[in-house]
This record gives C-alpha cells, sequence and structure tokens, in this order.
C-alpha cells in the first residue's frame, strides 16, 4: 500500500508568489455583497433618520465600506445634501463619523 502525504507533497513545489495568489483568493470568496435596496427601504431609512434627529434619538447604522458590512451607534448631528453623507455623534467617546448615503444598508432605533 502507498502513503499518500496530502497537501504536504504539493507545498515544496510552490512558489511564495502562488501561495499569496491562494491567500488572496481566499480573502476574496470572503467579501460580502453590497444589497440592493428599494425605494420603499430608502424612505424607511429617511424617515427614521427624521424621527431620531426630532427625537434626539440614537441610531444604529450598518454600511457598507470595503466589501464588508459594518456597524456603527450614534446620533445624527447633520445631513449634508450636497456631498449626500450623515454626521454621526457618539455621545460617550464623542467621536464623530461621517457615512456615505449610499453606503448605509440598514438603519434602526437603538
Amino acid at each position: 500500500m502507498i502513503r499518500d502525504r496530502g497537501n504536504i507533497k504539493w507545498t515544496s513545489m510552490m512558489l511564495p508568489e502562488h501561495v499569496k495568489l491562494l491567500r488572496d483568493w481566499s480573502e476574496a470568496d470572503s467579501y460580502q455583497e453590497k444589497p440592493e435596496l428599494d425605494e420603499q427601504q430608502l424612505e424607511q431609512f429617511n424617515e427614521t433618520i427624521c424621527l431620531a434627529m426630532e427625537e434626539h434619538a440614537e441610531l444604529v447604522f450598518t454600511y457598507y465600506q470595503d466589501h464588508f458590512h459594518h456597524t456603527c451607534t450614534g446620533y445624527v448631528h447633520y445631513i449634508d445634501p450636497i456631498q449626500h453623507t450623515l454626521q454621526i455623534v457618539d455621545e460617550q467617546s464623542g467621536h464623530r463619523q461621517k457615512l456615505s448615503l449610499e453606503a448605509i444598508v440598514d438603519v434602526k432605533q437603538k
């Protein structure tokens, strides 16, 4: 019976460039797709944001950046209609963050 060493026998024949390409492909496979939003969802986001600004309520934003979904929590400080951005303020840390309106995929009240 012949014992096969599996992947070990191929590893020694691979160049470092090949290993890097395989790792890059593996990372690219883990990317998340940006969901397409319809008009009803966008209108709901707008309503939630306006209501939160009126009541000074904290929101949880899910946004798409660099092929992944991220979240941030805070109060909407300012809406810039020209640049299509929101300025979010986290009152605990005082951190300010600008979010592109096109990057937002979900908005919920905390």
